[in-house]
């Protein structure tokens, strides 16, 4: 959840672990972005029902999920903090980070990071070799991008409330969108007013 207040200057990983303030940052092409406002209600309560899914999932099974805050160094110049990650090779998982590109990465949208979730982190996710890449709507559905033989990311499936959507990266991975979403009150579009009302 990235908020764009940049620095014009190009820091680099090095920089990034000299700041000390409460703020939590991200690096994207060197650019930095701070993570503010803090997480919604709702955006915590779709994480914290998404973590459960995935740790009960790949218990013992060799992958191991994280969730945000935690720091995954991409580049010297890119470091990002998703909202949920999975990583199967053990030697990204470092002591203060996972180095390089996780297996999958989950981002939950908010007002302030779903323009830069869509493009500039998702792009950033295609180029670092991040094999699956979902993004989760607050208004109840979820985008599943996936890496192709070209190394681009194909058009997204895409599942609403009442389907599932089972992960193609790890095919025995399916997840019913209303259990994303149980006891989380979702975001409705405004509705247009019937004919002839003001």
């Amino acid at each position: 959840m990235a908020n764009p207040l940049r620095h014009t200057p190009r820091f680099s990983y090095s920089d990034y672990l000299t700041w000390t303030d409460e703020t939590r940052w991200e690096l994207i092409a060197g650019e930095a972005y701070a993570m503010v406002p803090a997480p919604t209600t709702r955006h915590q309560g779709v994480q914290q029902n998404l973590a459960g899914l995935l740790f009960n999932h790949f218990r013992g099974k060799g992958c191991r999920p994280f969730h945000s805050p935690i720091d995954v160094k991409l580049s010297d110049h890119d470091v990002v903090q998703p909202d949920l990650l999975v990583v199967c090779d053990p030697k990204k998982i470092g002591e203060a980070a996972i180095l390089g590109a996780p297996d999958l990465v989950i981002e939950i949208l908010s007002p302030t990071s779903e323009a830069r979730d869509r493009r500039e982190k998702r792009q950033l996710y295609e180029n670092s070799g991040v094999a699956e890449y979902w993004i989760v709507s607050p208004n109840g559905f979820v985008e599943l991008y996936r890496r192709g033989e070209d190394g681009r990311y194909g058009a997204p499936l895409l599942a609403r409330a009442g389907e599932a959507l089972t992960s193609l990266r790890f095919p025995d991975l399916t997840v019913a969108i209303n259990e994303i979403f149980e006891g989380i009150a979702l975001e409705r579009p405004p509705q247009p007013a019937p004919p002839g009302n003001p």
